[in-house]
């Protein structure tokens, strides 16, 4: 069985098999997959660089584990977006499943960014996500109906038990890889 690891943007990470590179553009359900190979050429990060609308934002298991299996920087590591898949080839170079033991060796290195890596990293990835929209009922800012004027509401102008996210202002388009 040829098992591969199927990275989400929203972080779950499924263990499922793949034979041919149609098999992972079935699961990326893209056109134009491309693949980076790890330093030690055990791993090959499959991702499509053209990403549709929820996929455009960083997937950050996959990038982390780039980052932990090749000789890239946390300045300078490509941000994989949208759904990744992580194989490995044969001698040939044709598509192969991982290992046990590659199983074994992605799970550690999953835990083997430093606190500094980790930190430019996060930073990177907060300026490359774009904001989500902001969800839930928009109150008037004046009249009956502001939070400001409803009884017992504080004068901020904030809803008790609410959240606010705020705006970056940054509704640039970035490249798919940096």
């Amino acid at each position: 069985m040829n098992t591969v690891l199927y990275y989400r943007v929203n972080g779950a990470i499924y263990e499922t098999s793949a034979y041919t590179a149609a098999d992972i553009d079935q699961l990326i359900r893209d056109q134009g997959l491309q693949s980076l190979t790890s330093t030690d050429r055990q791993f090959d990060f499959w991702f499509s660089p053209s990403t549709r609308g929820c996929q455009r934002r960083v997937n950050r298991a996959a990038t982390e584990l780039l980052l932990t299996t090749s000789t890239f920087s946390a300045k300078s590591v490509p941000l994989l977006r949208g759904s990744v898949v992580v194989a490995t080839h044969d001698a040939d170079g044709d598509l192969d499943g991982l290992s046990w033991q590659q199983l074994a060796l992605v799970a550690e290195r999953h835990r083997a960014l430093t606190p500094r890596e980790r930190r430019v990293l996060n930073r990177r990835i907060r300026r490359a996500n774009p904001p989500r929209p902001a969800t839930g009922l928009r109150l008037p800012a004046t009249g009956l109906g502001s939070p400001a004027t409803r009884p017992g509401s504080p004068a901020t102008g904030r809803v008790p038990g609410r959240h606010t996210v705020p705006n970056t202002g940054s509704a640039h388009i970035r490249a798919n890889i940096h």
